[in-house]
């Protein structure tokens, strides 16, 4: 098979040094990789921000993107520095265009403030500062867009399951609070996790119990949730589910369907049958209503009411 080499540059921790890293992809990654990178939109990588969420993406696709505090913008960015509507993305041809709206903390294009109410053209790299979060622009068809991007989806999902990780939950916790207070919508909080995990590990070995975390997560993905609820595996054997403008009749009935679902699956490893139970706990906030912390805490005190009664069932706090 061909070989094909691509050499980044990595800085040191000395500005006048650099270390030269080669990477060494056969021929038909690397051909992935490119066909990745020549359809992938002109994108926004955050630098400096709120810890959880650098590294993070947006792709600049459709037109006038705004970037502001706002959780109805089309970039979204929880930091106080930002204004509510700080600035604006424009597509003009081939090119990415921003305009700062009248911020208060200005907008400022490599260490230069552009003045409000005026486009100016991106160039490849340049990197974008909204207050105190900084952005890199990476043009149409960057490949570092694209290894970036799988760089922090590796950090935001569980290895075993492909769930998102405890990591993301805390990232997307305070956006789909503010979404929830924006839309006037409740947000339900389900959490539920294996009863007699401990067992299974002990009568079955390690890798049966790493088999039924990961089957369970695959039918709650590929069966019982809908694409825009946000699944987590938080620990061990214990999972979230976050469902946005959902009533607690509603979530009570999607705890069910997972409980039902999976006493009545076949979990079979090496051709042993694993009888398998879960138990759930629903919280619903409505808007305004408590804080992420508090909400949570409801559904882990139902999930726990759950357990007392018997486990193998569905609690509402």
């Amino acid at each position: 098979m061909l070989i094909s080499e691509i050499k980044v540059k990595i800085p040191t921790m000395s500005d006048n040094e650099d270390l030269e890293k080669t990477s060494v992809l056969t021929s038909e990654t690397l051909k992935i990789t490119l066909d990745s990178a020549n359809k992938t939109p002109a994108t926004l990588v955050l630098l400096v921000g709120p810890a959880s969420s650098i590294g993070k993406q947006w792709q600049l696709s459709g037109s006038d993107l705004v970037i502001g505090r706002s959780p109805n913008n089309s970039i979204f960015i929880d930091d106080r520095s930002v204004s509510k509507s700080h600035a604006k993305f424009v597509l003009a041809g081939k090119d990415t265009l921003v305009m700062d709206l009248e911020s208060t903390n200005k907008t400022v294009i490599n260490s230069q403030p552009i003045p409000p109410l005026t486009t100016v053209k991106l160039k490849n790299n340049d990197q974008i500062k909204v207050g105190n979060v900084i952005f890199k622009f990476l043009e149409k068809g960057n490949i570092e867009a694209v290894s970036a991007q799988k760089a922090f989806d590796r950090s935001q999902l569980d290895a075993l399951t492909g769930a998102y990780n405890r990591g993301a939950l805390n990232a997307y916790a305070p956006e789909a609070i503010k979404r929830s207070d924006l839309i006037g919508m409740p947000l339900s909080l389900i959490i539920f996790d294996i009863d007699h995990f401990k067992k299974v590990n002990d009568t079955h070995g390690h890798a049966a119990g790493d088999y039924v975390i990961k089957e369970i997560a695959r039918i709650v993905k590929d069966k019982l949730i809908r694409s825009e609820d946000f699944f987590a595996r938080y620990g061990g054997e214990e999972f979230v589910l976050v469902l946005s403008a959902t009533a607690v009749s509603i979530s009570a009935n999607v705890a069910e369907r997972i409980r039902a679902t999976i006493e009545n699956h076949n979990f079979e490893f090496e051709t042993t049958k694993i009888p398998i139970t879960v138990s759930a706990g629903v919280a619903v906030r409505s808007p305004n209503g408590v804080t992420w912390d508090e909400l949570f805490e409801k559904s882990d005190a139902a999930l726990y009411k759950s357990k007392n009664r018997g486990r193998n069932q569905v609690s509402i706090g």
